[in-house]
């Protein structure tokens, strides 16, 4: 079983601090991590903050960060750290694991990560791929990021179309959000009342379809009566698969960029 109670974050930017406020809050002690990041901030109660990178230290997994292009300049300085008790966890967009593990031969375990910020309320999916561990490492693994939500294994194949669903996700039901609220506007609502409706109506309609167990889908029909206000508004989105081909072509642009962007890391 592999422990996670010394953990070190090489960059702490937005998702990363996402990520350390959603473990906070779900218990783990702030004497738990330790940051090194070149524009320091403040960091929670317990933290250890360095100020230069760290050349010693027995850490259990170290986090990184920073900005793919990086990874080169901080990988040979993280060597020593990144021994046989070390799994190294990588939320950096487009850097496959074949990568990370020239990068950190030595490292029991080299990880994949994709979340979104949505962790810092323990609501994230968080996508993980992994090479070099076993299903002890695999089991302990998922146990440390549940309380940053739902982490799921996937296969590295899949990893860009996750990036796409998981990560980029939020940013497209954002938009969503506001279109409703702009519909909503447009026909005569005042705007501050329709942002607030629209917002509250997704979170309500989030967290009825994560109880449910019927799929969103049918939930959508169970709403929409015949001959009703919801069916006539579903006619629309439904209209030549409308809604399902805007959806798809949105996914299939991340997607892509992802998947370039791997091909860029791997120069």
């Amino acid at each position: 079983m592999i422990k996670f109670d010394n953990i070190l974050f090489i960059g702490c930017g937005n998702m990363a601090g996402a990520m350390l406020d959603g473990w906070l809050a779900g218990g783990m002690p702030g004497s738990a991590f330790t940051i090194f990041d070149p524009a320091p901030r403040d960091y929670p109660d317990g933290v250890t903050a360095l100020d230069a990178m760290p050349t010693s230290g027995d850490y259990d997994a170290i986090l990184i960060g920073v900005k793919p292009h990086m990874l080169g300049d901080i990988a040979e300085s993280l060597g020593p750290l990144a021994g046989q008790g070390t799994v190294i966890l990588s939320i950096l967009a487009g850097v496959e694991l074949e990568t990370l593990r020239k990068r950190f031969p030595q490292a029991q375990g080299v990880v994949r990560v994709m979340p979104n910020l949505a962790v810092a309320l323990g609501k994230s999916p968080v996508g993980l791929a992994q090479d070099g561990l076993d299903e002890e490492g695999q089991d302990s693994l998922v146990r440390f990021f549940d309380p940053l939500g739902l982490p799921e294994w996937v296969s590295e194949d899949d990893f860009d179309l996750f990036t796409a669903l998981a990560g980029s996700g939020p940013a497209f039901v954002y938009r969503m959000i506001d279109a409703l609220a702009k519909g909503a506007e447009e026909l005569g609502f005042p705007h501050d009342k329709a942002v607030r409706t629209a917002t509250a109506m997704v979170e309500g309609a989030a967290a009825l379809a994560s109880h449910s167990p019927d799929n969103p889908g049918a939930l959508a029909d169970r709403v929409a009566s015949p001959g009703g206000t919801t069916r006539a508004g579903l006619d629309v989105l439904d209209d030549d698969q409308a809604v399902f081909k805007l959806m798809q072509a949105t996914l299939k642009a991340a997607q892509d960029r992802s998947a370039e962007m791997s091909r860029e890391a791997r120069g």
